[in-house]
C-alpha cells in the first residue's frame, strides 16, 4: 500500500516537471509494478486493492456532486438532458454499430456499445480539478453530460446482464431495471426535497465529526445503490449533490480534498495494475479504430453541447476533449464479457482501448487549444459570470 503511494507519487512527480497530467502517470504505475509486466512486481493481485480503489472513485464521484449544485438542475435540465442525450445517441450508437461492424456476435456487439459510448467519470473529475476548470462555463455540460450517463448507465447494465448471460427471462430483465429506475427516483426525491433535512442532521462544528459523517454517507449510499442496481458512483454523486446545498457545504469541499486526491491515486494505480500491454499487439488493428471512432465522436458531440449551450470553438474542444476518457465501467463490462463466455478477443480489445484512451484523454484536454483552433463556429460572448475555479492540484496538468 505505501509502495503504491509512493511510486505513484514518485512518477506524477517525475511527469510534472515536464508537464504530463497526473493520471497517466499513475496508471503506468501500476502497470510497471503489476503482475502483467516483466521486472519487481509490487502488486501481484490487483483485487488486494479493490476496496481502496472503490473508495477513489466513490470519493471522486461525491467531489463532483458537491460542485454540481442543484440550481444546474433546475434552471438547465432541459439542456443538459439534451447535451447528455446527444452525447450518448453519438457515442453508444458509434458503439453499436462498430461491435457489428466486427463482426464478433449480437452480445459482444451490445457490449461494445457501452464500452465506446460511456465516459469515465472518475478521470472526467481528475482532469477538470487538475486543470483548475471546475469554473468554467462548459464545465457545467460537462458535468451534466456525466449525470445522464450514469443514469442511462444503472439502466444498461440491468438490461445487459440477462442478455450477455443467455437468461431468456425479460421478465427478470424488467424487475432489475425498475428497482434501478426507482432506487434513482428515491435518490433524486431525496436531493430536492431532503436537503434541508440533511444539512441539520450533518451540521457540526467539529471537523472530525464532519469528516466521519460524509464520509459514512457517500460509501453507505454509494454500497446501497449498487445492491440496487445502481452505479455505486451515481450513488455517492446525489449525496455530494445533497451535502453541497447545505452550510456545510463549503467545509466538506475543503476537508474531502486529500482523502480525493490520495484514494483518487490509488484507484487509477490499481486501474494499471488490471491492464495487461501484452495483450495489445493482438487486437491492435480494431482498438485503433475504436480510438479514431471515438475521436470523432466526441468532437461531433462537443460542437452539439457547444451549440446547445450557444458556447464557441474553445468550450466545445474542451468539452470533446475532457470526455474523451473510457475507464472503470469498460473493465467492469471486460468482467461481465468474460464471466459470460463471450469472445475472447473482447478482454484484451477493452483493456488495449481503454489504456489508450486513458492515457490520451487527460493529454488532450490539456491541449484543447490545439483542436479548437481547426472547429468550425466562433467565440460567442458569454451571458453569465463563471463561478469561481479551484486552484489547480498539485503536481497537475496545467
Amino acid at each position: 500500500m505505501g509502495g503504491a503511494f509512493l511510486a505513484a507519487a514518485v512518477l506524477a512527480r517525475l511527469g510534472g516537471r515536464i508537464g504530463l497530467p497526473t493520471i497517466p502517470l499513475f496508471i503506468l504505475a501500476g502497470i510497471l509494478l503489476g503482475p502483467n509486466t516483466p521486472g519487481y512486481v509490487l502488486v501481484s493481485d490487483p483485487h488486494d486493492l479493490e476496496m481502496l480503489s472503490l473508495l477513489g472513485l466513490v470519493l471522486l464521484l461525491f467531489y463532483l456532486g458537491l460542485e454540481f449544485h442543484l440550481d444546474d438542475l433546475k434552471t438547465g435540465g432541459r439542456k443538459m438532458a439534451l447535451a447528455g442525450g446527444a452525447y450518448l445517441a453519438l457515442n453508444v450508437g458509434a458503439g453499436l454499430g462498430f461491435g457489428f461492424a466486427l463482426g464478433w456476435g449480437t452480445a459482444e456487439a451490445l457490449v461494445l456499445a457501452g464500452v465506446l459510448g460511456i465516459s469515465s467519470s472518475a478521470i472526467v473529475t481528475k482532469v477538470l480539478v487538475d486543470l483548475g476548470r471546475l469554473g468554467n462555463p462548459e464545465t457545467r455540460p460537462i458535468l451534466g453530460i456525466i449525470v445522464v450517463e450514469d443514469i442511462f448507465l444503472a439502466l444498461y447494465l440491468a438490461a445487459l446482464q440477462p442478455v450477455i448471460s443467455g437468461a431468456d427471462s425479460m421478465t427478470s430483465a424488467a424487475v432489475d431495471a425498475g428497482k434501478a429506475f426507482g432506487f434513482l427516483l428515491l435518490l433524486a426525491a431525496a436531493a430536492r426535497w431532503g436537503t434541508r433535512l440533511v444539512g441539520r442532521l450533518i451540521a457540526t462544528r467539529d471537523n472530525e465529526l464532519l469528516v466521519i459523517s460524509f464520509l459514512g454517507a457517500a460509501v453507505l449510499i454509494a454500497g446501497v445503490s449498487e445492491v440496487f442496481g445502481v452505479a455505486d458512483a451515481i450513488g455517492a454523486f446525489m449525496v455530494g449533490l445533497m451535502l453541497g446545498s447545505t452550510s456545510s457545504g463549503e467545509r466538506i469541499r475543503e476537508l474531502v480534498h486529500p482523502l480525493r486526491d490520495a484514494f483518487g491515486a490509488i484507484f487509477f494505480f490499481a486501474f494499471g495494475l488490471s491492464i495487461d500491454p501484452g495483450d495489445l499487439p493482438t487486437v491492435l488493428v480494431p482498438v485503433l479504430a475504436a480510438v479514431a471512432v471515438t475521436l470523432l465522436m466526441n468532437v461531433v458531440a462537443g460542437l452539439v453541447a457547444a451549440r446547445i449551450y450557444r458556447f464557441g470553438p474553445r468550450p466545445a474542444a474542451n468539452i470533446a476533449t475532457s470526455l474523451l476518457a473510457r475507464g472503470e465501467f469498460a473493465l467492469i463490462l471486460a468482467t461481465m464479457a468474460a464471466t459470460a463466455g463471450l469472445d475472447e478477443r473482447l478482454s484484451p480489445f477493452i483493456a488495449g482501448y481503454v489504456l489508450i484512451l486513458a492515457v490520451l484523454g487527460p493529454l488532450a484536454a490539456g491541449r484543447a487549444g490545439w483542436l479548437a483552433r481547426i472547429l468550425p463556429g466562433r467565440a460567442a460572448p458569454r451571458t453569465e459570470e463563471p463561478a469561481k475555479a479551484e486552484p489547480v492540484a498539485a503536481g497537475g496538468g496545467g
